[in-house]
């Protein structure tokens, strides 16, 4: 992006609460069954039809406001917002206003290496919409998913990057992680992203026009279309230098399509008073008190920032490390079940977002749904460090727990001799001796002060191992035989 120029981004988070039942009815919420069964009158609007509040949604939003250190409204309401389209069956959807039941807060994420604040404006309840679902000739409508209770929690426009864009919506999907509150399926539609993207001239004080990039779900995703629809706004904006602001960026909503990569125009942007907001006369306000809140501010659990924090102050890792394990709770709870066989945090954690993470980054599948247990990686990293295979080896052993996710990682050291380290000093020394006669330069290299001709001997005598050889043996040998 040309430096005179700033972007600014306000997202918009929709998480689907994992309640037992709907927001206003009895249906059930759960994802994948038969379409149109889990449905009751209310969520299909038939006449008459009256809704009654699910306590369990009002305290899951609460705990995530409570998460955020918001200001947790003692007073608020629901309020129709009226549009028309086949997938709300009611022709409005139930959501809250201008009284909603969480004010404020911040999100706290790391953005390369360094700790970020951005504040949350609001966080509201209000219930899914249908699904649409498009075949070769004809469309249908499940209503499964309509009446599923959601939070929508949106920033304020205090974002500048899709790199802190990513980080914030990686820690609101652990926040709701790590309070059980939403099961965070971006696959299948439990969190997605509207992004409100503008750019302007730095030193504008003033937001121009922005336009809504709708329902994304994946971080990648976003991450893409927000660099796309950055671009695309300022080359715009440098075609049009004479016209106004107004004039070349209209006030619009898209949707990003991944095969283009570039965001397709749905429609130009409704105002509030299009959807003509007024209160749900059907549903009484909610009405809190403080002791209810202290309750569940008391009964939070550890936070992913707190995680993070602990893990850089006990365990001396990275700030980065620490915000990948820390940001996703499945992710954090199998690490540390690993150092509960072998506790050197750092290299169990290299195993498992670094190594491990590689091999499966083209698959599909992840380290944690692919059979390998926690266990099996802290076997791992302990046969590292006591000696019983070398660092190379190690990689061929990871390759093995990868085709056999089921079989102990030290069952299969056992049973392949190449995976029997070279220990015996006497054979080694042949081999440096070896590799010494063949290169009298790199040894007069060494001898001048260049490291590099050291690493480049160990080099030679581990590729006449195959990576066999104790590491601290050569160097020991190498060292006293260059004196």
């Amino acid at each position: 992006m040309p430096k005179d120029w700033e972007t600014v981004i306000g997202l918009e988070i929709h998480a689907e609460l994992n309640t037992k039942s709907k927001l206003f009815s009895s249906a059930r919420n759960r994802f994948g069954d038969e379409p149109n069964t889990n449905i009751t009158e209310v969520c299909t609007g038939q006449p008459g039809a009256l809704p009654v509040l699910n306590k369990e949604a009002v305290k899951k939003a609460v705990q995530f406001g409570c998460a955020i250190n918001a200001t947790i409204a003692k007073f608020s309401k629901f309020d129709r917002k009226s549009y028309f389209y086949p997938d709300s069956p009611r022709n409005f959807q139930i959501t809250q206003f201008d009284e909603p039941i969480v004010l404020g807060g911040s999100i706290i994420a790391e953005v390369d290496g360094e700790e970020k604040e951005f504040a949350v404006n609001r966080v509201h309840l209000e219930d899914d919409a249908g699904m649409l679902k498009h075949f070769s000739n004809f469309a249908g409508v499940d209503y499964n998913r309509a009446g599923v209770p959601l939070i929508e929690i949106v920033s304020e426009p205090c974002i500048h990057t899709p790199k802190e864009a990513v980080a914030y919506a990686t820690m609101v999907r652990a926040i709701l992680q790590y309070l059980d509150a939403c099961d965070c399926n971006m696959e299948e539609g439990s969190l997605r992203f509207d992004a409100n993207v503008s750019v302007r001239k730095k030193g504008e004080t003033t937001l121009r026009n922005k336009t809504e990039i709708k329902n994304m779900n994946s971080f990648n995703y976003m991450e893409i279309a927000l660099y796309a629809e950055i671009e695309r706004q300022i080359s715009e904006y440098l075609k049009h230098p004479d016209l106004h602001p107004d004039e070349v960026i209209k006030q619009s909503t898209y949707r990003w399509d991944p095969a283009e990569r570039r965001a397709v125009l749905m429609r130009t942007k409704e105002q509030a008073d299009d959807y003509r907001y007024f209160p749900e006369p059907d549903l009484v306000p909610i009405v809190l008190t403080d002791a209810y809140i202290d309750k569940i501010k008391e009964s939070l659990p550890e936070l992913p920032l707190q995680r993070e924090r602990r893990y850089i102050r006990d365990l001396a890792l990275s700030p980065g490390s620490a915000f990948v394990l820390a940001s996703d709770k499945p992710t954090a709870d199998y690490f540390e079940q690993a150092l509960k066989v072998w506790p050197n945090a750092r290299n169990v954690c290299n195993w498992i977002i670094g190594e491990f993470a590689g091999r499966f980054s083209d698959t599909g599948k992840s380290l944690l749904t692919s059979g390998i247990t926690a266990e099996n990686i802290g076997h791992l990293v302990e046969m590292i460090e006591k000696g019983t295979i070398t660092g190379r080896i190690a990689k061929a052993v990871a390759d093995d727990m990868v085709a056999n996710p089921e079989k102990d990682c030290r069952q299969i050291v056992k049973d392949n001799p190449d995976y029997q380290p070279l220990s015996d000093t006497k054979e080694i020394e042949i081999l440096v001796d070896k590799v010494l006669a063949e290169h009298p330069q790199s040894i007069a290299d060494y001898k001048a002060g260049k490291d590099k001709a050291f690493s480049f001997l160990v080099g030679q005598i581990m590729k006449l191992t195959r990576g066999k050889a104790s590491p601290q043996v050569v160097n020991e040998l190498l060292k006293s035989k260059m004196k």
